[in-house]
């Protein structure tokens, strides 16, 4: 993928999970539910401009994973693969 965002946009690629009961069911990819807010990121820009005019830092790197805001993300599609651009105010935490 050769894309650069900019600013203080970053793109993640979904992490999908299977779903488990208590049980150990894994249920099917056909229930209704929640998309996970749990991500990759595969690429940042170089960061916010403040009012100032100081560059913000980026606070993620490539390859961080990260929850980010439900409704946040815009999706997009490049080469077939579906990824989800958002801003760095919209991630929640970095996972370790």
């Amino acid at each position: 993928m050769n894309l650069k965002p900019l600013f203080d946009n970053i793109v993640v690629k979904r992490i999908e999970e299977k779903e488990t009961t208590k049980s150990g069911i894994v249920l099917p990819d056909t229930i209704d539910k929640e998309k996970p807010q749990k991500g990759e990121v595969v690429a940042i820009g170089d960061g916010k401009i403040s009012d100032n005019g100081e560059k913000i830092p980026m606070q993620v790197k490539i390859g961080d994973k990260v929850l980010f805001r439900k409704y946040a993300p815009d999706e997009i599609k490049i080469d077939g693969e579906e990824y989800l651009v958002m801003t760095q105010g919209d991630l929640i935490a970095i996972i370790d």
